[in-house]
C-alpha cells in the first residue's frame, strides 16, 4: 500500500487532531504517502484532499475540533454520491482509509466496501463512548471532564440558593458521560437511557431528602432520557414539589470542544497508530479499539449492531453514595 486517507466524520471530539497526527506520521514512519479528505464524506465526493507529512501535523496533539473539520453527507447515501466518492479516490491513487468517526462513519465505510471494495479502518472518535469494541473512545474522557467541571461550580450556586438543579449531558442515546459525572459531582439522581428511571422514581428520591431537610438537589439527565428532554423532566418534578426551587442547566456542545486531556491523546496516539498499521496488515471494516488495555480490531459490523452495556456497579455507587 503505497498512498491512503484520513478523514473525520460525524460529531467532532476532542483528540481527533491528535489521532489525526498519529495516524500521518505512522504512514510517514511506514514509507506511505497519506491525504487528509476535508469534510468527511462530502469533501470525499467533492475530491477536496490535502496532503499531509510530518511538518503538517506539528504543533496539534493539544488542540480540539480536528484540522479536516467534519460534515455529514445526505449526497452519500446514495449509490451517485458513493461513485462520485470513490472516482475521486482512484484519481488520487488513494488505495485505503482511515475513517475517525462513529456508527454512521462506520456504517457508510461498510457500505462503500462492499459496492467498491475499498479498505477502511477505523478510529472510534465520539465523545458518546457508546461503540462497541473499545473500552473508551476519543474525547470521551475529556467531555465528562468538561462536564463535570461545569458541575462543580453548579453544585455552588444550589448549595447557596437551595436549588434543585436539573444537569442535562451529552451522549444521544447513552448513559456513559452522566454516570461518571453523577459520581464524580456528588449527584443525588441521574437518569440515562439505559434504566428508564420514571419521573415519579425522581420525585420520591427528592420527596426523602426534602424530608431528611436537603434543601440543595443534583440531578444529571442524559440527553436520550426516554422520560422527556430536561425541560420536561424539570417542570414534572416541580409540579408534584411545588416548594422546590428548580433551576435547568444544559451543558451543551462545550463538552466537545477543548483541548484533550491526557488521557485523550495517549488513546488517540494509540489508536491511529493501530489503525494505520492495520490497514498495512490488510484489515478492512475493522474499528481499532482498546479492551483491558489491550489493542483490539472489531468488525464494523460488531461496532453497528451490537450493544456497548453500562456498568451496573456504576449505577450501584450512585445508589450508595448518596444515601
Amino acid at each position: 500500500m503505497k498512498r491512503i486517507a484520513v478523514f473525520t466524520s460525524g460529531g467532532d471530539a476532542p483528540g481527533m487532531n491528535a489521532c489525526i497526527r498519529a495516524v500521518v506520521r505512522t504512514a510517514v514512519y511506514h514509507g506511505i504517502e497519506v491525504y487528509g479528505i476535508m469534510r468527511g464524506y462530502s469533501g470525499m465526493i467533492k475530491g477536496e484532499f490535502v496532503k499531509l507529512d510530518s511538518a503538517s501535523v506539528s504543533n496539534m496533539v493539544q488542540r480540539g475540533g480536528t484540522i479536516l473539520k467534519s460534515a455529514r453527507s445526505q449526497k452519500f447515501m446514495t449509490k451517485e454520491g458513493r461513485q462520485q466518492a470513490y472516482d475521486q479516490l482512484m484519481n488520487n491513487g488513494i488505495e485505503g482509509l482511515i475513517a475517525i468517526g462513529g456508527n454512521g462513519t462506520f456504517t457508510g465505510a461498510t457500505l462503500f466496501e462492499q459496492e467498491f471494495g475499498i479498505p477502511t479502518v477505523g478510529a472510534p472518535g465520539t465523545i458518546d463512548n457508546d461503540l462497541f469494541g473499545t473500552d473508551y473512545t476519543i474525547g470521551y474522557d475529556t467531555a465528562v471532564n468538561t462536564a463535570l467541571e461545569a458541575i462543580d461550580k453548579i453544585r455552588d450556586t444550589a448549595d447557596s440558593h437551595d436549588r434543585c438543579f436539573f444537569i442535562e449531558v451529552m451522549g444521544r442515546d447513552s448513559g456513559y458521560i452522566a454516570i461518571p459525572c453523577a459520581i464524580g459531582g456528588g449527584a443525588e439522581i441521574v437518569m440515562v437511557p439505559e434504566t428508564q428511571m420514571s419521573t415519579e422514581a425522581v420525585i420520591d428520591t427528592l420527596r426523602e431528602g426534602w424530608k431528611r431537610s436537603k434543601t440543595s438537589f443534583i440531578v444529571i439527565v442524559a440527553e436520550g432520557e426516554v422520560e422527556g428532554n430536561v425541560h420536561e423532566v424539570a417542570r414534572r418534578v416541580k409540579a408534584a414539589i411545588p416548594q422546590l426551587d428548580t433551576r435547568v442547566t444544559i451543558v451543551g456542545h462545550i463538552q466537545r470542544g477543548g483541548s484533550p486531556t491526557a488521557a485523550d491523546r495517549l488513546l488517540s496516539s494509540q489508536i491511529g497508530i493501530a489503525a494505520v498499521e492495520g490497514l498495512v496488515n490488510g484489515m478492512r471494516n475493522v474499528m481499532a479499539g482498546i479492551v483491558d488495555k489491550k489493542l483490539v480490531y472489531t468488525p464494523f459490523a460488531d461496532t453497528i449492531s451490537k450493544k456497548k452495556l453500562i456498568n451496573q456497579s456504576f449505577m450501584r455507587m450512585v445508589e450508595i453514595l448518596n444515601s
